[in-house]
């Protein structure tokens, strides 16, 4: 292999000639081999954006006027990393120290060797095109890395909001489908009063709407950017007009509503944004594991547990215990909220962190919040399709509840009051009678009475009345 001789301000590195990474890239490499990955693509694809909109703004105002085809190529090879055809060679590690340094090197250099290219030089020609001079002018670490990140993760939450929908909408078909299944509703896990699965299962597609509306807010409070800031928000090496101007720009070469942060010195020291963020995906994973929670208790047994619900089938449950079918998709979505709240905490520490003006670090939280999104859709896709979308009820099962549980005796109170109602839930307890059946024999009402006190029309009938009273 042939290899070429780069240079930095710690001595010589020997690159290898095809690379279109440099000497940085190589120092982070070889400093950090920690992860076994490399950054998000969504963040490297959005470094290319900005390097695009930056490289514009600078020859707009008269850089490299002397020099077209050098600004055609940092253009031209901005726009390719931007298009994920430069991935290969963005090989550093998502956790990394310098507040996104190596990131920022490694976009800068792969730009400028692939535009080296174009204008027919060799690789590391950096008088012809500097990754710093040039790729990096009037630009700093602390201003593009940042940016770069709030445009991926608006790209991840589009990305992310159809498999919401989706299993939000999944929720409210078998909502519709089970509006008429009467069943215990419990509290505490105890037996409470009459609902319905239908009613349960609208709650869930509420509750996901909700997290859907909290991350739309988000998304438009990352449109808030610091690019233009370069180091600690001082916008030093950057020209008035170039700061004016680079954001504006930004948004063109996006296509997404961007605006510059009113005050540059806070918008790179402070990343409360993404704790806010953080906070709301794991709001939507605590949501989604009370759910799960849920399906694993009433699909429980099933011969000897509630069993209201069956979920579909997905893998045999055992090595060694025939027929046992496990709950194996609400366990994967609950092994991902695990894995969210804890990336919760881990962003949690990493804005809180950044003492004075830098935050250093930058590319832990990224890689949490991007992964999250990744994890998320994934899951949310495996759980409309793998589970909900399949989930049948066990109406003998849900009947058979209802008239053995005292939440039969509470639909009572106002027929017959509070302290007898409990005296004939004890007696039934003690005798080893279903409710129902106490009721029969005391003649306190009939067949076709329970029938109708037990109906779905009936409980949604109660639930109508308290809508209207408020």
């Amino acid at each position: 292999m042939a290899f070429r001789t780069e240079h930095d301000l710690i001595g010589e590195f020997q690159i290898p000639e095809e690379a279109l990474y440099g000497v940085h890239t190589a120092r982070s490499v070889e400093n950090f081999t920690l992860t076994g990955r490399h950054v998000h693509p969504a963040w490297i694809h959005a470094m290319g954006e900005v390097k695009l909109a930056c490289a514009k703004t600078s020859r707009h105002l008269g850089a490299w006027a002397d020099d077209p085809a050098k600004a055609d190529a940092i253009e031209m090879a901005s726009l390719e990393l931007a298009e994920g055809k430069l991935d290969e060679w963005m090989v550093v590690d998502p956790l990394q120290g310098g507040a996104g340094t190596s990131l920022n090197m490694n976009a800068n250099e792969v730009i400028a060797n692939r535009a080296l290219e174009m204008v027919d030089c060799k690789h590391g020609d950096y008088s012809r095109i500097s990754p710093l001079d040039d790729v990096n002018y009037q630009q700093s670490t602390n201003d593009v890395c940042p940016t770069a990140l709030k445009i991926a993760l608006i790209r991840e939450i589009d990305n992310f909001m159809p498999a919401l929908k989706t299993l939000e909408f999944s929720l409210r078909q078998q909502s519709e489908k089970l509006a008429d299944v009467v069943k215990v509703g419990r509290t505490q896990y105890q037996d409470a009063v009459l609902t319905t699965l239908g009613f349960e299962f609208k709650a869930y597609a509420e509750a996901l709407n909700r997290d859907f509306e909290r991350l739309v807010r988000m998304r438009k409070m990352l449109g808030h950017v610091n690019l233009g800031g370069t180091a600690i928000g001082t916008c030093v090496s950057a020209s008035h007009a170039y700061v004016e101007q680079v954001v504006p720009m930004l948004a063109r070469v996006t296509g997404l509503e961007l605006v510059q942060n009113d005050d540059l010195i806070d918008g790179t020291q402070n990343l409360d944004v993404f704790a806010m963020l953080s906070g709301e995906i794991k709001t939507l994973s605590v949501t989604l594991l009370k759910m799960s929670t849920d399906l694993r208790f009433m699909s429980s047994g099933p011969q000897t547990g509630i069993s209201e619900i069956h979920l579909p089938p997905r893998q045999a449950g055992s090595s060694i215990m025939p027929g046992k079918v496990n709950p194996v998709i609400p366990e994967a979505m609950t092994q991902v909220n695990f894995r969210v709240i804890g990336h919760d905490t881990a962003v949690t520490f990493a804005t809180s962190q950044g003492n004075l003006e830098l935050n250093p670090f930058l590319p832990l939280i990224a890689d949490c919040l991007l992964n999250d999104f990744d994890l998320l859709g994934n899951a949310c896709m495996m759980m409309s399709k793998y589970c909900i979308q399949g989930i049948e009820a066990d109406t003998d099962k849900c009947r058979q509840g209802v008239a053995s549980s005292t939440a039969l005796i509470t639909a009572m109170v106002a027929r017959i009051g509070y302290d007898r109602a409990c005296q004939i839930g004890i007696d039934a307890v003690n005798e080893g009678k279903p409710i129902k059946q106490k009721l029969l024999e005391l003649n306190l009402l009939t067949e076709e009475e329970c029938e109708a006190l037990t109906s779905a029309s009936a409980v949604r009938s109660t639930m109508a009345d308290r809508a209207r009273h408020g």
